[in-house]
């Protein structure tokens, strides 16, 4: 069975079982979460597609580690124009969950 579920602004697939990178939530290692929001559930032909969301549907999940991404490099830089060169880094913090039970 997998589910769509909705945190952060974005939209994941999720399967029990499955370990997800998400944004950060201001939980620590080992804290239990459960995602109300869940936008479709079901598996093959039995799917409950829901307006935004399905009715008493909850996907359970564990938080496993806190940490920052991968260094994304930002550089603006306009040719022949020596003061104008702009480099910037940018590290986005996650919490990385293992989902758990998916109720329908």
């Amino acid at each position: 069975m997998y589910a769509v579920i909705k945190t952060g602004g974005k939209q994941y697939k999720v399967r029990e079982g499955q370990t997800l990178k998400i944004e950060s939530l201001d939980l620590n290692a080992g804290d239990s979460l459960e995602f109300d929001e869940v936008m479709m559930v079901g598996e093959g032909a039995d799917i409950k597609i829901g307006t935004p969301v399905v009715e008493g549907a909850k996907v359970a999940a564990t938080v496993l580690s806190n940490g920052r991404g991968k260094k994304v490099t930002i550089i603006k830089f306009r040719r022949r124009k020596n003061r104008s060169k702009t480099k910037q880094g940018h590290r986005q913090n996650y919490t990385e969950v293992e989902i758990g039970k998916i109720t329908a």
